[in-house]
């Protein structure tokens, strides 16, 4: 049995593994040549994100790659430093206060570390003898965060995903097979949906993309996807949704789902759930709710009330790699009802079969889209174990006290406007000088963000609102990081409005 080596090298015996008992000595040099190309690349980059645009990290990129391979090549530890060191450089970091475009957050250096276990470890989920104690870590996890989400834990079911995509197909997917097997359908035929049926999911205009991309994948066509329109505030008209189940219900068309937003990407606009839920009730209409963002709302004695109504949901996804501060994936699906979940049941011989399960050995393979997949669940566990529910609950009241800073900044600034009151952690505005055209401010926004990204300033989100025409460009503050303080915030939006000086000068 060839041993493993500390260095990690390739020549004269095989590579090191991370398992074993040998595994973690021969982890730590090269863990060691990680933290320090870390630490030299942030160095480097000094700032949220590169300097010089992608012109000159492609360059970069490219002469460090050219420079590190070879034969006979350097150590591993060697290796991995340099191009830690590149990683680190080239990045956005969301650890920086001025990295605050997207929702993207700074994982806990706790819930990092539990990943690495992972990592070295290897365990796949689509068996229980790949994985014995993950199994029943994300069993305990499932039910601890369907008990969060107001869910009966003994009648919920659910499973790790990769994020909201996955999360909301696999809830329309379920939606699907319930809905055309009232209607006489055959759901399990993908290929197409039974001749006269006319499927329909309503979801707001401001719901995912990731709803449309999911209706396509299932075989009812983008086109099934009605979209109601929504407030100010980006939030589903209730008035509207009811009127478009009327309208449908007359045209004899089957209705799929209702897919409600728990916090929208741009504003973190929270649809009436309640009422929502009613509609679907009324309807007989399955209800999807996408968390993903605004889950993290049910961590915080503050916000959860802006939740009421998620436990009436048929299904829900939650992304705890948003604001929940884990490092990707980490993505939640839950069912409220385990028996809606039998059209995703699966058996496969070499995995789960039946008398292993009938013996005690049980299976999560049935309850997810994956056949790999790794325990993601870990790190959330660790992560509640030590924090708790209060621990996180603070940083979220953070974010969402910096949120609300930020909007009083942008209100009190001449060149600044600020779109709606934050909900959750972000705050849209714009930067419009007086006499500005609608064209040209969405213009100047455009750019002032493309300046900010170039000098390595700052990375600021940019969306735009529903509608037609000029005048719907705004910028966003997505603002996760609980150690950022209310100066930070401030020295942002400075920089934008300096940033947006120099495009009008430029002009």
């Amino acid at each position: 049995m060839t041993p493993n080596h500390p260095h990690g090298a390739t020549t004269g015996r095989a590579p090191a593994l991370a398992g074993g008992v040998a595994g973690p000595q021969a982890l730590r040099p090269l863990l060691d040549a990680v933290l320090d190309g870390l630490t030299e690349g942030a160095v480097r980059r000094d700032g949220p994100l590169p300097a010089g645009g992608p012109g000159q990290l492609t360059a970069l990129v490219a002469g460090t790659l050219a420079e590190t391979g070879g034969e006979p090549g350097p150590s591993g530890t060697t290796v991995l430093r340099r191009l830690t060191t590149l990683l680190a450089q080239g990045s956005a970091d969301p650890a920086d206060p001025a990295c605050a475009a997207h929702l993207h957050c700074p994982p806990l250096a706790l819930a990092v570390a539990a990943d690495l276990a992972v990592s070295a470890l290897n365990p796949s989920q689509d068996s229980w003898d790949q994985a014995p104690a993950a199994t029943e870590v994300e069993s305990v996890l499932i039910r601890d965060l369907a008990a969060l989400a107001g869910y009966d834990p003994q009648r919920a079911a659910g499973v790790l995903t990769s994020g909201g995509t996955e999360s909301n197909l696999t809830g329309l997917m379920l939606a699907r097979d319930h809905a055309l097997g009232r209607a006489g359908g055959r759901p399990t035929e993908l290929a197409g949906l039974p001749q006269g049926l006319v499927p329909r999911v309503f979801a707001s205009a401001s719901a995912h993309f990731s709803v449309q991309r999911a209706a396509a994948v299932l075989g009812l066509g983008e086109q099934a996807v009605t979209s109601i329109p929504v407030d100010h505030d980006l939030r589903m008209d209730q008035r509207a949704l009811a009127a478009r189940l009327e309208e449908s219900r007359d045209r004899g068309e089957v209705p799929v789902a209702i897919v409600a937003t728990a916090g929208t990407t741009d504003t973190g606009g929270i649809d009436p759930l309640p009422g929502t839920a009613d509609l679907a009730e009324e309807h007989g209409v399955w209800l999807h709710v996408d968390a993903a963002y605004g889950g993290g709302a049910l961590l915080s004695d503050r916000l959860a009330p802006l939740l009421d109504g998620i436990e009436r949901a048929d299904s829900l996804s939650l992304d705890w790699h948003k604001l929940g501060w884990q490092p990707s994936p980490a993505g939640v699906f839950l069912v409220r009802r385990a028996e809606t979940y039998a059209p995703l049941a699966r058996r496969a011989v070499y995995l789960n079969p039946a008398d292993d399960e009938e013996a005690g050995y049980p299976s999560l393979l049935g309850l997810s889209l994956r056949t790999t997949r790794r325990p993601d669940a870990f790190k959330i566990a660790a992560t509640l174990a030590a924090l708790g529910r209060s621990g996180l609950g603070a940083l979220v009241d953070t974010c969402h006290d910096l949120a609300h800073h930020a909007a009083a900044t942008v209100r009190a600034h001449p060149l600044l406007e600020l779109h709606t009151t934050p909900v959750l952690t972000t705050t849209v505005f714009r930067y419009r000088p007086a006499g500005a055209t609608p064209a040209g401010t969405d213009r100047l926004n455009a750019a002032l963000r493309r300046r900010l990204l170039h000098e390595g300033r700052a990375v600021v989100g940019r969306t735009e609102l529903p509608g037609e025409g000029p005048g719907r460009v705004r910028l966003k503050l997505t603002l996760l990081n609980p150690h950022a303080t209310p100066a930070d915030v401030d020295a942002l939006l400075h920089a934008v409005v300096a940033a947006g000086r120099a495009e009008e000068e430029a002009d």
